[in-house]
This record gives structure tokens, sequence and C-alpha cells, in this order.
């Protein structure tokens, strides 16, 4: 029997004049698709965006920090317990420790970044304070319990393979459901106390940025991370957090130059027994219009959903929120904001997960 419960979310979201998505070179990233050149913005960049809003936005207490100073903050949850243990001994527990695991430091430093929960370092300092040096029960320590974040996005550890997560979540790149071109901004800023007969500027440069209507699309699949949690109360909100997230967060490049503070016209959430579905197909063929993008962007991604679904099974469940009041009235569950729908969701969820 198929247990399998994906959540697939679908949104469209105009940017204006931006770059929060920087090349090398500083020129906002751009792909290819569909035989025109397409605005980029990366699966990295916006999961950071979104790891960034769980910390700002989330009561869990159990948000993963990636950092190489990973021994500084396993050396922080042991001095929270006994704080008896001076500064130096705690830091150098915690090299021991991690060490013991299988994660490699040098210098008081992780060789590589490396994702930590908060419960996991916790678990790693009571395990140092109590001598136990025992390699699998110490690796056990940074497998269990691990933090919502760790548990969506994965864990690549280069030195032990062991201690890899795989993530119970895929985030696309977001591209423009259009074609862009690639625009200059030339400015130059003047020098305040600049001397009366000089009239040149005190600096002048350029600054590149496109604007577009992007389709993002990211996936859970939900008997995954519920195995990863361990509870079922624990995944509901965690998906719930992540549609929030996935709504409402954004990449942070350049946003005082542009305050490109947009949020999005569409949302679809769909709960699939099957398979994920990414959309993007919609706009293999460009769209092209002179007045706006959004509503066309749209049409198209419900029109490439009704395509879809002579490939794949009828989602369970299918949950939407349309900006437009005057588009698409019948085709999903039409609810009136973005917290409706979150809400809505955390009640299918309660019925269609299995109790742990």
């Amino acid at each position: 029997m198929n247990n399998n419960l994906y959540l697939d979310i679908h949104v469209i979201q105009t940017l204006p004049p931006s770059n929060i998505n920087r090349d090398d070179t500083g020129s906002p990233k751009t792909a290819q698709y569909g035989g025109v050149r397409r605005a980029r913005v990366s699966s990295q960049s916006w999961k950071r965006a979104i790891r960034e809003y769980f910390k700002e936005n989330s009561e869990a207490k159990n948000i993963g920090i990636r950092s190489l100073d990973i021994v500084r903050y396993v050396a922080e949850q042991i001095r929270k317990i006994d704080q008896s243990i001076e500064v130096d001994e705690s830091i150098k527990m915690a090299n021991e420790i991690l060490n013991k695991a299988g994660v490699k430091t040098k210098d008081n430093k992780a060789r590589a970044l490396f994702f930590l929960g908060k419960s996991q370092a916790m678990g790693l300092a009571k395990a140092a304070i109590e001598k136990n040096t025992d390699k699998k029960e110490l690796q056990e320590i940074l497998k269990s319990n691990p933090a919502i974040d760790i548990a969506l996005f994965g864990r690549m550890v280069a030195d032990d393979p062991y201690l890899n997560e795989d993530a119970s979540c895929q985030v696309a790149h977001a591209i423009s459901t259009h074609a862009v071109q690639t625009e200059f901004d030339f400015f130059t800023a003047s020098d305040d106390l600049q001397a009366q007969n000089n009239a040149g500027a005190g600096m002048l440069g350029t600054i590149e940025f496109n604007s577009s209507t992007v389709y993002r699309y990211a996936n859970i699949a939900l008997h995954e991370l519920i195995h990863q949690l361990g509870e079922k109360e624990a995944t509901i909100n965690t998906a719930k957090l992540f549609v929030q997230a996935f709504s409402n967060s954004l990449p942070t490049g350049k946003v005082n130059t542009f305050a490109n503070q947009t949020i999005p016209k569409f949302i679809l959430v769909s709960l699939r027994k099957d398979r994920p579905v990414n959309l993007v197909t919609a706009y293999e063929k460009p769209v092209y219009s002179k007045e706006g993008y959004t509503k066309e962007s749209i049409d198209r991604l419900l029109k490439e959903y009704e395509n879809v679904q002579k490939f794949v099974e009828e989602p369970i469940v299918n949950l939407c929120v349309i900006g437009d009041s005057d588009t698409h009235d019948v085709l999903f569950n039409k609810l009136d904001s973005s917290k409706k729908l979150i809400d809505k969701l955390g009640k299918e969820l309660e019925n269609l997960l299995p109790e742990k």
C-alpha cells in the first residue's frame, strides 16, 4: 500500500526593478529556458531566506545553525549546563566531542560548514560533560531529533557520510514566466563636504537589475518528514511554517537599493499521493504581454495544471489563494487569505498523516 504523501506549493510573484540574487560579477542571475533568457533566483538563495524567516517568525525552538564556528556553539551549550567550566576548557571539550563524533575540526573551526540543530548541540554538550566517547552513541545524537531546517533541506558531511541527512524538501530555482533583459542603473553620489569649485561627483558606478514575474515551486515528501521528526504534530507545524515562509520570505540582495518588498499574487498548495509535480512547463513558451504578466501567468499555470492531470493522479487536496478576485473562481478550493490556506492545510494533514 502506498503511504506516500507529497505537498506541492506553486507561487506567482511579481518583482519590480531588483537584483535579489547576484552572480559573481554582480549581475542578476539568469537562465535559458524555452529559447529565451529568463530572470532566475537560485534555490539556495530562497532556502536561505526561508531559514531566516524560520528564525524570525517561528516559535519552534529547534532551528538549525550552519556554520564553521560549531566548536564555539557546542562550547556555549556546555557552559549553559555547567557554568563552572571555564571558556577555554569548554572549547577543548567541544573540539574533542565533535572529533569523536566524526566531525573534523581545525583551529577551533569545522573544516567545512556544518549543519547542527540546537537539541543536537545540547546532546553533544551533555555527552562531553559526561565524558561519553562512544562514537556510535555520539553519531546517534547527531542523527536524532534533527532541526526542522535540517530535516527539510538535508545535511551533507564529506568526512563521514553516516552523518548525512536526506532532504525531505525540494526547492526549484525560480524563473521568470517571460523573457527579460538586464538593465543598468548609472548612479552618482555627491560629497557633502566637497569644495564649491569642484563640481564633480564623489563617486559613480552602475548597478544591474531586471523586473520579472516569477514562477516559484517547492515540494515536501511529508512521509519522509514525519519519519525524520518522529511526531505528527511537529510534522504538521513544520509543513504549515514552510508554506508560510515560502510565501512570505524574500532574498535580501540589494533590497535597500530597490525596496522590492512584494508579495505573491497566487498561491496553490496541492497534496498528492503519487508524486510531486512542477508546473514550470506552463512557461516553456514564454508569456508575452504589453499589459502585465501576472494574470496571464496565472492563467497559464491553471491551464497547465489541467493538462498535467492527464498523466498523474488527481490531488487529494487543492488549496488556493488568488490576489485577483476576478481570476478563476471555481477550479480549486479558493480561500480568502494565506492564513486561511495554512489553517486549512493543518486540518487536512491532521486527517491524512498517520499517528506516530
